[in-house]
């Protein structure tokens, strides 16, 4: 009886175009014109799915509220008239985050072994960066060090300069680990157990926007975070809101706060939320900072 033999010739895979087939001896058979194409999983997903089942096994408290940030957005907008540099939404909700945190460092902490929590004094927060990569736009990880003791301005600075980096000095993680991301599930677990590598390495606390590829509100929920304490910022919409005992027009942010339930129970929980909403609506730094800036003009012009 005779074999068949094998035939060198293209794989399906390497038939762009086309349905295939295997037909006789082995041989790649074109058929039908096909509806489809395909292209490499991206190195940067393929290590954020690997992230994502480290941290799969975490019971989140999802706080999902609006916040009415009418006063910060304006001010922000005034900047932009005025021809200044408009100050990063993001940096602003960064440095309301660092202010919150620092009042409650309890909703950052890490689990040390099973009977000891981590309180750190610093809040470092993790936030998501929109970088071009292998000529993709991909969000990369910044942390902003000490963002507790720093201005939403400077923290906008921070953010300005990681964007302006070459590749090669944002991303963070090796390109053998790129190349297989099956190596951060064997030294991630054990790794991240010690909260002390987990927050030089990524932070105390994260967030990440969602709203700002599309309009009007919408809340997003993070699957997974290896964090305690994390933030997604979702839309912005308009509807009337009660100020000062009168009906107006106002600009709510849907916003998601994601806490560990296994180391902050939910009054604690609920209390720093409500916090935090109070920072972000009274547009906490930025008035100060315009004071400031105001003054420095009126200076600069008498000189």
């Amino acid at each position: 009886m005779s074999r068949n033999k094998a035939v060198d010739t293209s794989t399906a895979s390497q038939i762009r175009g086309s349905d295939t087939a295997s037909g006789q001896r082995g041989r790649v058979m074109r058929t039908k014109p096909a509806d489809y194409e395909l292209v490499p999983f991206p190195t940067t997903q393929r290590v954020i799915a690997a992230l994502q089942r480290l941290s799969e096994h975490k019971h989140m408290i999802q706080v999902l509220t609006e916040v009415d940030v009418t006063i910060p957005r304006q001010v922000i907008q005034e900047q932009k008239a005025r021809g200044a540099e408009p100050l990063s939404f993001t940096a602003f909700i960064a440095a309301c985050l660092g202010k919150a945190v620092d009042e409650n460092k309890a909703v950052q902490a890490y689990r040390k072994g099973r009977n000891q929590l981590v309180l750190f004094e610093d809040v470092d927060i993790s936030i998501m960066v929109e970088h071009e990569v292998e000529g993709q736009k991909v969000p990369l990880t910044y942390v902003v060090r000490a963002a507790n003791r720093k201005t939403a301005r400077e923290i906008h600075q921070e953010i300005r300069a990681f964007q302006k980096l070459h590749t090669a000095e944002v991303l963070p993680i090796p390109r053998l680990v790129q190349r297989w991301p099956g190596l951060l599930l064997l030294g991630g677990r054990v790794l991240l157990r010690s909260p002390f590598y987990r927050k030089r390495s990524a932070g105390t606390c994260g967030i990440t926007a969602v709203g700002m590829f599309g309009k009007g509100g919408g809340w997003g929920i993070a699957y997974a975070t290896i964090y305690t304490l994390f933030l997604t910022l979702g839309g912005i919409s308009q509807k009337p809101g009660v100020v000062d005992g009168h009906i107006a027009i106002r600009e709510y942010l849907s916003l998601t706060v994601s806490l560990d339930h296994d180391s902050i129970d939910g009054a604690p929980a609920a209390h720093f939320v409500t916090r935090l909403k109070e920072l972000i609506e009274s547009g906490f730094g930025l008035l100060d900072q315009e004071v400031i800036a105001e003054q420095a003009s009126t200076t600069a012009l008498s000189c």
